[in-house]
């Protein structure tokens, strides 16, 4: 048993460690999951600047991807209509209606320059085997901006989940900006969709947020929803307006979906309802309003990492300094070594030392006449000198080259390369201010391509006024109670009405035993018959209800007050209002009555009845004893 054990904990670690990492959970390095980053590595392969249908594009990925077409495809669409990295040439679905992309044999795809700005760069970035060892696939991307906050992510794996909202894609890169200069910044979400949205329980990325569709209420008979809440589509949202109204929380005549290219859904109200009056029963009880908690959970150094918004920034500013040392250190060592291969061709032509070679014989003496040849020219050379390697590539330049060698080009070209790596030092002494320069220039190439998304903010930020659902339900129900038959509930037929009532209204009934129970709207429930007490459980208008309660203990037969109020309870929990044991004599909400006391007869006892005004006891908590209002039996009692 012990092996089994040790085995099923070990490959359910492997298996849950495979799903953190390589499916579920976004990495903090590029922001993506595995499955887009194979979708763009993929692309990058296949890039000619022309459109690649989309079944092609996921054919080629499935060299990278071990999870089949239909969660390549699928997941193509998503990062496709985030309208970043992605152009798009065909039906890739609607966002607000909730309709699905056409066929991948029908649509067409290409990554886009942005993309290539950002993440392409094979010289940086580390590969690993594919799945079958066939291929090579990118780790990470070495991505320069927090694309993470840019798109989101949603997603669960084995024991943890990610909720990380969508921001603006320049307000990003600006904040980047300012955590480069030292500034502080803030960054608020930014949904596609639009809408309102109330971030004063954001706290950076890890608390929630409430989402609003956007209302036109200027004509008084008719609401229309110009934008939706993140996370609903036209259709869920006409859903459930549509079941508001079933369930009366929402008076309307018809509605309808008009949405094109932007959202319109017409809400006709019924006679006698107005615009205004129905606009918080809509928030209220429709997706015009929703509340989404928020989690920022990264694959950080290989491990899950729970992270703030400002820490996500933080930690691609400084990835950003590095990449781009990286690049500016690579280009500067590259444009040296073609610097210096300029200047062995121009004095191997200029001087004619091929010539040298004409009369030798073998390979060895071949080189050493070449490099012989170069002795005097050791100054312009420069300490690298001339290598084996570099007489091999001298001695592959054609005739025709030799023949066509333009000195004036060749001195230009080199004059060039010399001027590009001055300035590459430069940058690299104010690193900051060419990154910046950088940011700047990803934000200029965003606001140029109208196609792009991240440009101007599309939700509003704002703060809503909290809507209390009971206040808004209409109370237009009536609880009743039949003594007769002990049941309470709205659809009793006759006894008294108890009070009107909404659906969100819960309900209290002191049951002729003394027990209490605080209860959901019932339709029909058996309470008691002649039940002492029942009514709405509203906590503050029960604590202007004092319970008098006038009981006999079971072992005396002496008679007691109780003075309460109830001001808590657990819901459908029994709830005893005298001490256990005891006989309930009489219960009663009235602030001032006397109670006649009836004693057993004795001999030599003349008083044989005494009365007692309520209002002269004390008002106590619920779990506190009885006043024994006198020591003698009682046989029976009157109430005035």
């Amino acid at each position: 048993m012990a092996y089994v054990k040790t085995l099923f904990d070990r490959n359910f670690l492997e298996y849950a460690s495979y799903v953190i990492k390589d499916r579920a959970i976004p990495d903090l390095e590029d922001g993506l999951k595995p499955v887009q980053r194979r979708i763009l590595h993929s692309l990058f392969e296949m890039d000619d600047g022309k459109f690649h249908k989309v079944a092609n594009v996921v054919g080629h990925c499935m060299k990278y991807h071990p999870h089949g077409d239909a969660s390549i495809g699928s997941a193509l669409v998503v990062l496709a209509n985030k309208e970043l990295f992605i152009d798009r040439q065909g039906n890739f679905g609607n966002i607000f209606t909730g309709d699905d992309a056409s066929a991948a044999r029908y649509i067409e795809c290409r990554v886009t320059g942005l993309a290539k700005d950002i993440f392409h760069n094979p010289k940086l970035t580390a590969y690993v085997d594919s799945y079958d060892g066939r291929n090579r696939e990118p780790v990470a991307f070495p991505a320069k901006v927090p694309v993470i906050l840019g798109i989101g992510a949603d997603g669960i794996a084995v024991g943890m989940s990610t909720k990380i909202l969508p921001h603006n894609f320049i307000e990003v890169l600006e904040a980047e900006k300012a955590c480069l200069a030292g500034k502080p910044f803030q960054l608020f979400p930014d949904f596609p969709t639009g809408g309102l949205v109330d971030v004063s329980d954001y706290k950076d990325g890890n608390g929630k947020v409430v989402v609003r569709a956007k209302l036109d209420v200027s004509d008084p008979k008719r609401i229309v929803i110009r934008e939706l809440p993140f996370g609903s589509t036209t259709e869920s949202l006409i859903a459930s307006v549509e079941t508001a109204a079933k369930a009366n929380r929402v008076k309307i005549q018809s509605i309808s979906d008009f949405t094109t290219e932007n959202v319109e859904i017409e809400i006709k109200l019924a006679r006698g309802v107005y615009s205004e009056e129905t606009v918080d029963a809509l928030f209220a009880f429709t997706e015009c309003e929703q509340s989404i908690s928020v989690n920022l959970l990264v694959i950080k150094d290989s491990l899950p990492a729970v992270m703030t918004v400002t820490e996500v920034v933080e930690h691609h500013a400084k990835q950003l300094v590095s990449i781009l040392t990286k690049e500016l250190e690579l280009e500067r060592a590259e444009l040296k070594d073609k610097l210096h291969q300029r200047t062995l061709e121009r004095i191997f032509i200029e001087e004619r030392i091929y010539k040298k070679i004409e009369e030798m014989k073998t390979a060895e003496t071949v080189v050493a006449a070449v490099i012989a040849g170069f002795k005097p020219f050791m100054n312009e050379i420069g300490p690298r000198g001339v290598s084996e390697e570099d007489v091999e590539r001298l001695l592959k330049i054609p005739i025709r080259r030799i023949s066509l060698y333009d000195i004036n080009k060749a001195r230009a070209e080199m004059k060039e390369i010399e001027a590009r790596i001055k300035e590459i030092a430069k940058h690299l002494k104010d690193i900051v201010a060419y990154a910046t320069g950088y940011l700047d220039g990803v934000i200029a190439k965003i606001k140029a391509n109208e196609e792009l998304a991240g440009g101007k903010r599309k939700t509003k930020v704002g703060r809503f006024e909290k809507i209390d659902v009971k206040e808004v339900a209409k109370k237009d129900l009536q609880l009743r109670y039949d003594r007769a038959s002990g049941y309470l509930g709205t659809a009793i037929a006759g006894g008294e009405i108890v009070a009107d009532v909404s659906p969100f209204d819960r309900v209290l009934a002191l049951r002729k035993s003394g027990v209490y129970t605080v209860m959901d709207l019932p339709e029909k429930v058996f309470v008691d018959k002649d039940a002492w007490w029942c009514g709405v459980a509203d906590k503050e208008a029960l604590a202007k209800v004092v319970f008098t309660i006038i009981y006999r203990e079971s072992d005396t037969g002496y008679a007691c007050v109780k003075r309460c109020r109830i001001e808590g309870w657990i819901m459908n929990k029994e709830y005893p209002i005298a001490p256990e044991g005891s006989e309930i004599l009489h219960i009663d909400t009235r602030e001032k009555f006397t109670v006649t006391l009836h004693y057993e007869q004795k001999p030599r006892v003349k008083v044989l009845k005494e009365s007692f005004k309520i209002q002269d006891y004390a008002v106590k908590g619920l779990k506190a004893g009885g006043v024994r209002l006198a020591p003698r039996k009682v046989v029976k009692y009157d109430i005035k």
